[in-house]
């Protein structure tokens, strides 16, 4: 994970949740959809959210799961400490810094989630990352990934800045939040849909798909060979 990219969430982590909807035109129907997608067949799983920041993604599941054992991991510390103070003193939600795309993890988990992390990786770090989040998972479990995608050509991805830095300039964000914001965009390495999903079958998923796409905003979602439709007892075609 690019050094850089951590000092710009450093920086950023105090005034990172409350500025999330501001900098996320499509905010509601990117987690809502992406948490939906998180399926374990435990009451109790055991999940670890990747490059978990200030453990936005990780408070809706929880809310989902209840029970749930929740394993952060992010390369800045400062943005644990946002997490940190969201979850208080919870013993079932545990810390780590440290970069997850390296990390010797022992465990195994029901589900995996990240959001707006995996795009900082270079491309076959996100592969290889792939292959280790399969590894992680147990029988049936389920890698939910919202994030951002790369249009097909030069065009799209110019559209789709465009059209965030429109959204963002109307959202009541300081200019220096603005600022700050598109720089931090200009270190993503964004991969194409079409990528992500190859490299997902590669690793060994199946039923993998970009379930959700809003100009440059993703979720996609893959199961380790059963889906939870087919854990559920109803048989997919």
């Amino acid at each position: 994970m690019n050094e850089n990219v951590r000092k710009q969430f450093d920086a950023v982590a105090p005034e990172y949740d409350r500025q999330r909807r501001q900098l996320i035109p499509c905010f509601e129907d990117f987690y809502s959809i992406a948490t939906d997608l998180v399926h374990c067949d435990s009451d109790a799983p055991r999940i670890l959210d990747l490059g978990a920041g200030t453990g936005l993604f990780s408070s809706m599941i929880r809310n989902k799961y209840p029970n749930a054992s929740l394993t952060l991991i992010d390369l800045s510390e400062e943005m644990l400490k946002e997490a940190h103070s969201r979850f208080g003193a919870d013993p079932s939600v545990s810390y780590i810094a440290a970069d997850y795309s390296s990390y010797p993890y022992t465990e195994k988990y029901d589900a995996i989630i990240s959001s707006l992390s995996i795009h900082h990786l270079s491309h076959p770090a996100k592969r290889d990352l792939f292959h280790t989040v399969h590894q992680l998972l147990k029988e049936g479990g389920s890698f939910v990934n919202a994030d951002q995608a790369a249009g097909t050509t030069a065009y799209w991805d110019q559209y789709y800045m465009s059209q965030w830095t429109t959204a963002i300039r109307q959202s009541g964000l300081t200019t220096g939040a603005i600022e700050a914001a598109i720089q931090r965009r200009s270190v993503d390495i964004n991969a194409t849909v079409e990528d992500q999903l190859r490299w997902l079958s590669e690793a060994g998923f199946v039923h993998s798909d970009c379930v959700y796409k809003n100009n440059g905003f993703a979720v996609f979602a893959a199961f380790k060979r059963k889906s939870h439709f087919e854990l559920n007892g109803t048989k997919t075609q």
